[in-house]
């Protein structure tokens, strides 16, 4: 079974959420994705200062195996890109809830929070898969 952090939000599509306060949160994809993709060879970060619209894509995980898109969770900003993921993308197969971030969103007002997933949906989302 996948470890699905309580302290998170997550979406259908397998990113997750940390809210870093004032309406920003840092994004990364949830340790079952990375295990679904295997290893991680490139990531195409997004761009610094885009808006997006909830699940525009917004950027790529390459691994061996296959190309995954990386989506908006809500409607908000790029605010910051881990940059670290250029040189060592394997970072979101170590550690796809700390140092594989991929990048912190300012989320516009009407944002849609209540269409996140709580770590208990997201658990029950996957089960079947995991």
């Amino acid at each position: 079974m996948s470890y699905v952090p309580d302290n998170l939000k997550y979406t259908a599509s397998h990113e997750w959420l940390e809210d870093l306060g004032d309406g920003v949160y840092r994004v990364g994809i949830t340790e079952f994705a990375q295990a679904q993709l295997g290893d991680i060879v490139f990531v195409e970060l997004p761009e610094m200062d885009e808006s997006y619209a909830q699940e525009d894509e917004c950027g790529v995980v390459e691994s061996v195996k296959t190309a995954s898109d990386i989506y908006a969770p809500l409607v908000g900003t790029v605010t910051a890109v881990n940059d670290a993921l250029e040189d060592t993308p394997e970072l979101i197969n170590d550690s796809p809830f700390d140092d594989g971030w991929i990048f912190e969103f300012k989320i516009d007002e009407d944002a849609d929070l209540d269409s996140l997933l709580s770590a208990e949906d997201y658990r029950n989302s996957i089960a079947d898969e995991d």
